[in-house]
């Protein structure tokens, strides 16, 4: 046998020298595998939950989002300040 699937088989062909699989032992196979993947799948849900939480992170650095904030608003403003006195320059 090859190790390559047969056209209209179940699959590979085991290894030489490995004892075949009982169906009972494969069926336990894949319900431990199926276990598995729905752990991961529940542990990467809370992980991607807790990543992409904007609130929980704002509230984790206040202090440097209310920083951020006024410096940001700061140049804005300055910024404002000095297109409009270009624009319409100063008034005497």
């Amino acid at each position: 046998m090859s190790a390559t699937a047969e056209p209209g088989g179940a699959g590979p062909a085991p290894a030489p020298g490995a004892k075949p699989r009982s169906p009972d032992e494969i069926r336990t196979s894949i319900e431990a595998n199926r276990a598995e993947l729905a752990q991961s799948v529940g542990r990467l849900h809370g992980e991607v939950v807790r990543i992409t939480d904007w609130r929980g992170q704002l509230e984790r650095r206040r202090p440097q989002a209310v920083a951020v904030a006024a410096v940001a608003g700061f140049v804005i403003g300055g910024g404002l300040a000095a297109v409009g006195g270009a624009l319409f320059g100063r008034r005497r």
